[in-house]
C-alpha cells in the first residue's frame, strides 16, 4: 500500500469517472496539427489509447493507495449536494467490492482502445468510435463508484446508447436487429428498476446507498422490500443476464465488433450482478430472503440451458457461430454468480464477486481470440472453420491455437486458473445457505450447478478439438499472433493465472466488505 492522502484519493476517483467524458468531447474536436501523425484517424485513435491509459494508471494508483487493512470502509469518498429537494447527492466512494471491478473496467477498456488502434472495425468515423468507447467507460466506472440510488440509475443507463451504436454501426451481419433487441430489453428492464429505486428512496427518506445499507432494511416494511426486490431485480437480471431474460445477449455478441463483445461480456454484464450485491442484499434483506430460492432456481436453469445451447452449437453440422457459443457460455457462467448471491452467505457472495472478475478476464480474452480467428478465416462458423478434419489451428498458427486452448480450459474452471475459485465458492455457499433458506432446495441447486460444470468442460473441449486440432493441410500458414495482439492479451492471461494461483489477493479485498454488507453495515 502506498501512503496517499484522502484528498488525493478523492481526486483520483473523480478523475477516473469524469476524464473519459472530457476525452469523449475532445475526440470529436479537430486534432491539433502537431498531433495528427499520418492522419486525423490515427490521431483520434491515439487519443483514445492515451485517455484510457491515463484512466488505467489512475485506477492502479488508486488501488495502490487503497487501505487494504480496512477494505470494508468506504474510501476516496466525495459527497456533494446535487438536487437538495430530492436529497440527491454526488456521492462517490470505493470499497473492497467495487475496487476490483473499477480496475477491471479500466484495464479492459484500455486494452480495447489499444487493440482498436491497430485493428479498427470497419464502420463510420473513428472519431465517433473513440467518443462512444470513452462514454461507455465513464458510465461503467460511474456505476461502480456512485453511492446514490438515482446516480446509480443514471450511470447504469448511460452505457446503453454507446453500446447500441457500437453494435449498430460497427457490427457485423444482423447488427441493426441485434442492437434494437439489446436496447429494448435493457430499457424496459430499467423502467421497472427505476420504479423500485424510487420506492426504496421515497419510503426510507433517502437515496444514499451507504445510509440505506447501514439501516439494513429496518426502515422498510417486508412488503415494500419484496416489491422493491422484484422491480429492481428485473432490471438487474436483464443486464446480468439471467435466464429467461437473456435472449438479447447471443444476438448482441454475434453482431458486435470484437471490442464491443469484450466490453459487453467483460464489464457490462457485471453491472447487473454488482447491483444485486450493492443494493438488494444490504438494503432489502427480507425481500431478498423471500426471492433467494427463486433466484437460485433461475440461476441453475441458466447454467444448464447455457451449457446445452453451447453443446448444440458445437455439434458438427449445426452451423454454430463461435461468438454465439461464447455468449451462451456467459449465460451459464453468470448463473454461478447469481447462485452465489442467492445463497446470501459470505462464502457464496465472495464466490460471486470472484467469478465476476474471473469471467471478465477469461471471456474478454476469449472474445479477443475469437475475433482474431474470424479476422484470419473470414468467418466464426464452426462448420466452416473445422470442415471435416478440424481447423488445425495448432499447426497453422500455433501461438493463437495455444492461447485459445488456454482460454477454453480457464473458462471450464480448471483448478489453478481464475475460473475455478468463484464457481467452487458459489457451490460451497449453496451447500450451506443463509439461515431460513431451505437447505434441501439449495443442495438440489448445488447438485444441478455442479453437473453444469461437466457440461461446460464438454463443450469447451469440443471447441478446442474442432478449432485447434485436425489434420495438416496444404493451405498456406495463417498469420500468427501479432505484436499488438500480444500486448492486448498478455495482461488477461497473466491475471487469469495470478487470480487462480493466488486467490487471496482478491478475496482479501472482498471478504471484509461482504461481511460488513451482510451484517447491515456494522464492521
Amino acid at each position: 500500500m502506498i501512503d496517499i492522502s484522502e484528498s488525493v484519493m478523492q481526486f483520483l476517483l473523480a478523475f477516473i469517472v469524469v476524464i473519459p467524458l472530457v476525452g469523449a468531447v475532445a475526440a470529436l474536436l479537430p486534432a491539433p496539427p502537431g498531433l495528427k501523425g499520418s492522419g486525423p484517424d490515427q490521431a483520434v485513435l491515439r487519443h483514445g489509447v492515451t485517455v484510457t491509459g491515463a484512466v488505467l494508471v489512475a485506477a492502479i494508483v488508486l488501488a495502490a493507495g487503497f487501505d487494504h487493512d480496512h477494505p470494508s470502509k468506504m474510501q476516496a469518498t466525495t459527497d456533494i449536494s446535487w438536487i437538495p429537494a430530492l436529497d440527491v447527492r454526488i456521492h462517490l466512494g470505493i470499497d473492497g467490492i467495487s475496487l476490483p471491478l473499477l480496475v477491471l473496467t479500466a484495464l479492459l477498456t484500455f486494452l480495447c482502445a489499444l487493440y482498436s488502434y491497430f485493428k479498427l472495425p470497419a464502420g463510420p468515423s473513428p472519431k465517433a468510435f473513440v467518443a462512444l468507447l470513452l462514454v461507455l467507460e465513464s458510465g461503467t466506472l460511474a456505476t461502480f463508484a456512485v453511492l446514490d440510488l438515482l446516480l446509480f440509475f443514471l450511470a447504469f443507463e448511460m452505457v446503453l446508447i454507446p453500446m447500441y451504436f457500437l453494435i449498430a454501426r460497427w457490427g457485423g451481419a444482423q447488427r441493426q436487429a441485434a442492437a434494437w433487441k439489446f436496447i429494448l430489453y435493457t430499457l424496459l428492464g430499467s423502467v421497472v428498476m427505476l420504479l423500485g429505486l424510487l420506492l426504496v428512496g421515497l419510503k426510507s427518506g433517502t437515496f444514499d446507498m451507504v445510509a440505506l445499507a447501514t439501516d439494513n432494511g429496518r426502515g422498510l416494511t417486508t412488503s415494500v422490500q419484496v416489491i422493491a426486490v422484484l422491480a429492481i431485480g428485473i432490471g438487474l437480471a436483464v443486464k446480468t443476464p439471467m435466464w429467461p431474460l437473456h435472449s438479447w445477449l447471443p444476438d448482441a455478441h454475434t453482431a458486435a465488433p470484437t471490442v464491443g463483445s469484450v466490453l459487453l461480456a467483460g464489464v457490462l454484464l457485471k453491472m447487473g450482478t454488482y447491483g444485486f450485491v450493492r443494493i438488494l442484499l444490504p438494503i432489502t434483506p427480507d425481500g431478498m430472503h423471500t426471492f433467494a430460492p427463486y433466484l437460485a432456481a433461475f440461476a441453475v436453469v441458466g447454467i444448464i440451458y447455457g451449457s446445452l445451447a453451447c453443446l448444440a452449437l458445437v455439434r458438427p453440422g449445426s452451423k454454430g457461430d463461435l461468438k454465439r457459443l461464447i455468449a451462451y457460455s456467459s449465460v451459464g457462467h453468470m448463473g454461478f454468480v447469481l447462485l452465489g448471491i442467492a445463497s446470501m452467505t459470505p462464502t457464496g457472495v465472495n464466490g460471486a464477486l470472484f467469478a465476476n472478475i474471473a469471467h471478465g478476464l477469461i471471456t474478454g480474452l476469449l472474445f479477443f481470440l475469437v475475433g482474431a480467428v474470424k479476422d484470419r478465416y473470414g468467418t466464426a462458423d464452426l462448420d466452416t472453420l473445422s470442415g471435416a478434419t478440424g481447423a488445425a489451428l495448432y499447426g497453422r498458427a500455433p501461438r493463437l491455437g495455444g492461447l485459445l486452448a488456454f482460454a477454453a480450459v480457464a473458462s471450464l474452471g480448471l483448478p489453478g486458473l481464475a475460473g475455478f475459485w468463484g464457481e467452487m465458492l458459489a457451490l460451497f455457499g449453496s451447500f450451506d445457505p443463509a439461515d431460513g433458506l431451505s437447505r434441501p432446495a439449495f443442495l438440489t441447486f448445488m447438485s444441478i450447478a455442479a453437473f453444469g460444470t461437466l457440461l461446460t468442460a464438454a463443450y469447451m473441449l469440443m471447441v478446442v478439438r474442432r478449432v485447434c486440432m485436425g489434420e495438416k493441410r496444404e493451405e498456406p500458414q495463417l498469420a500468427d499472433v501479432q505484436t499488438y495482439e500480444f500486448a492486448a492479451w498478455t495482461p488477461l492471461v497473466a491475471l487469469t493465472v495470478l487470480a487462480g494461483l493466488w486467490p487471496a489477493v482478491l478475496l482479501g479485498l472482498t471478504d471484509p466488505a461482504v461481511q460488513k454488507l451482510l451484517a447491515g453495515g456494522k464492521s
